[in-house]
């Protein structure tokens, strides 16, 4: 028996889900596989790094079709995969429409921050931090996990978090081993 959708149009069926072809899947799916990749790579992972990582989970022959958009991704394997990448679902997903801040070019008065050593930042003031600097990240939809580039205009805001004047937030950043590059 074919199952075909409301339009005639036939069904697809895959392991995790029934995938309805509605005639505009295939664009979507390979914008979804580019943004796939782009994360990958912003990891600095291969397929390969992320089939062994992933204890076998996510296959490099499958992850691979995803990202050419050959193979549609289904809603819990996409949820398994943010929580892989640390990333919530969302940012493995097409930009359409939303509105990041991650056009700007840095300006002279920016620095740039380990994230890796952000991370070990402890107390009210380190989880501040790390929440502030999360948020940079998913606006800018920059998730490679090492550094961050701080602009001039986020001085502000850390000056609040900080407690301190604006001017004195980049030595408060090299207090606490953040400072990457003046």
């Amino acid at each position: 028996m074919a199952v075909t959708t409301m339009g005639g149009a036939p069904a697809r069926t895959t392991s995790d889900i029934e995938v309805i072809d509605d005639g505009g899947g295939d664009a979507y799916s390979r914008r979804v596989g580019e943004r796939l990749r782009a994360i990958r790579k912003q990891k600095r992972l291969s397929l390969q790094e992320v089939e062994e990582a992933s204890s076998l989970e996510f296959k490099a022959s499958v992850l691979g079709a995803y990202e050419r958009g050959e193979r549609a991704i289904s809603v819990p394997r996409l949820q398994r995969l943010a929580a892989f990448y640390e990333l919530p679902v969302e940012q493995l997903l097409p930009a359409e429409g939303r509105r990041g801040a991650g056009t700007g070019v840095p300006d002279g008065g920016s620095l740039t921050i380990d994230l890796r050593r952000a991370q070990a930042v402890v107390g009210p003031e380190g989880e501040l931090l790390k929440r502030y600097l999360t948020m940079i990240q998913v606006l800018r939809q920059d998730f490679n996990g090492r550094m961050l580039t701080i602009r001039a205009s986020d001085l502000q805001a850390l000056s609040c978090l900080f407690g301190v004047p604006a001017e004195r937030v980049r030595s408060r950043m090299a207090e606490l081993g953040l400072l990457l590059s003046a």
